[in-house]
């Protein structure tokens, strides 16, 4: 028992950051439990990735297979059940992704596991695991305790925490697939992906996000001078980009984009738990409101309670004075 089932995901020859979070709690858990952490990883010339979550977790499996070349629930589904009967652990963790959504919950019931999704923290207490998931615009946090016996499922969402340094040495286990014949009544077509427009925010290393609180269009050339004086991209809310003041690929949120800047300063937004899921892997965050309760400053490393229209114009004035 203690034991933790962590499935690695990859999509068009890149390993999915999301695995190493997951990966990097797992080893909290498994520590606290008594337990170890053992690392899925299925798909076709994969070696190399199973090399990088041996740093990651004690044990790593895979299956290298062209009939994994790409994803598809039904095989992964048809494996990890094999991998579960086998190796009864106390929990088996998949990234809270488009592909997580899909392949969970089917899981969760040909298995009868007691399945908790979008978790962005697990605790454990009296020896027992407690996912952690939020409610009202991440106003309130929620401790679940499983029902039933293990093993237990969670979707664990991106960008919860930031992955550890790969400080282990893994053994790495290529298995046999229990896969024998190819799945014809689904299978994978094609990636359809969103077009990328003149900044991919997902690699920038300043941002500055604008949200409601700008109030209009008109007011965007303040925050311009502002993103101008420190080499900062701009970003925004689903209200910003909503209202058209930004396209809707600088969009920050679960239903827009995941970024992980050095330095995140959110000007004009509220918080709600959307938008904070997107920024939790940023390095620094930086929150102007007048709304002394609002939500983003709960993950904001400094909070500027103000009114935004006095803010960023001395702010701006006092960068350029900076630089010179």
């Amino acid at each position: 028992m203690g034991d933790i089932l962590v499935l690695a995901e990859h999509r068009q020859g890149e390993l999915r950051e999301v695995s190493q979070e997951m990966l990097t709690k797992a080893a909290e858990l498994a520590a606290e439990l008594g337990g170890s952490t053992t690392a899925v990883l299925l798909g076709s010339g994969v070696d190399s990735f199973a090399e990088t979550l041996a740093g990651y977790s004690d044990k790593v499996l895979y299956i290298d297979d062209p009939l994994f070349a790409d994803y598809n629930s039904e095989k992964y589904q048809k494996v990890l059940v094999e991998l579960i009967n086998q190796y009864k652990p106390e929990l088996l963790m998949i990234g809270h992704t488009t592909q997580g959504v899909d392949l969970a919950p089917a899981l969760a019931v040909e298995m009868k596991m007691p399945f908790v999704a979008d978790v962005f923290d697990v605790q454990v207490a009296d020896g027992k695991l407690q996912p952690v998931r939020q409610y009202y615009q991440g106003k309130v946090n929620a401790n679940f305790a499983f029902k039933g016996e293990a093993p237990y499922l969670i979707t664990f969402r991106e960008a919860s925490l930031e992955a550890a340094e790969p400080s282990k040495e893994g053994q790495i286990e290529k298995i046999d697939s229990p896969l024998k014949e190819d799945i014809e009544y689904r299978r994978f077509v094609e990636y359809l992906e969103a077009e990328v427009g003149d900044v991919d925010i997902t690699q920038s290393e300043i941002l500055i996000a604008v949200g409601r609180g700008v109030k209009e269009d008109k007011n965007m050339a303040m925050i311009e001078e502002l993103a101008e004086a420190i080499n900062a991209d701009l970003c925004g809310s689903r209200a910003a980009t909503d209202a058209g003041w930004l396209p809707h690929d600088r969009q920050v949120g679960t239903s827009g984009k995941t970024v992980k800047p050095k330095l995140y300063i959110a000007i004009g937004i509220s918080g709600a738990f959307q938008h904070i899921a997107g920024i939790k892997g940023s390095k620094t965050i930086v929150a102007i409101n007048r709304d002394p309760d609002a939500p983003i400053f709960t993950v904001a490393d400094f909070a500027i309670v103000d009114d935004l229209f006095k803010v960023v114009p001395k702010m701006a004035e006092k960068l350029k004075e900076l630089r010179g």
